[in-house]
């Protein structure tokens, strides 16, 4: 496996966490630290090892060190993690969330100016 195939790796996960998650950032690196709670543990763990491969890739020397088998293993956990994402269905899901909120809100202010009328003398 070569610095380009790894880089290639890299670069193909980058660009399912800007497509799936709506991550930004300018290499997978940045988008890996700004990804938080979006991605569990575990394959935000194996996409360390991807960004980590393609750095050390860079370098001849530590290029010797890149265990494949372990970087192709990862590549495979978090594209099929990536790809099951549905975008459309988190966005609606965020919005509903959003709705939810408001409602929640507006309804507990209902009560309570109903309850402060009521104990006023008003109803």
């Amino acid at each position: 496996m070569g610095a380009v195939t790894i880089q290639q790796m890299a670069d193909r996960v980058a660009a399912l966490m800007e497509e799936r998650l709506g991550l930004r950032g300018r290499s997978l690196a940045d988008k890996l630290r700004r990804s938080g709670r979006v991605l569990p543990a575990a394959i935000r763990s194996e996409i360390g090892v991807i960004e980590e491969a393609a750095r050390h890739a860079q370098n001849p020397k530590l290029k010797l060190r890149i265990d494949e088998a372990r970087v192709a293993r990862a590549f495979d956990l978090s594209v099929r993690h990536l790809s099951r994402i549905d975008a459309s269905a988190r966005r609606r899901n965020t919005w509903i969330g959003v709705a939810n909120s408001i409602a929640i809100s507006l309804f507990a202010v209902l009560v309570l100016t109903l309850g402060v009328l009521h104990w006023r003398g008003y109803f």
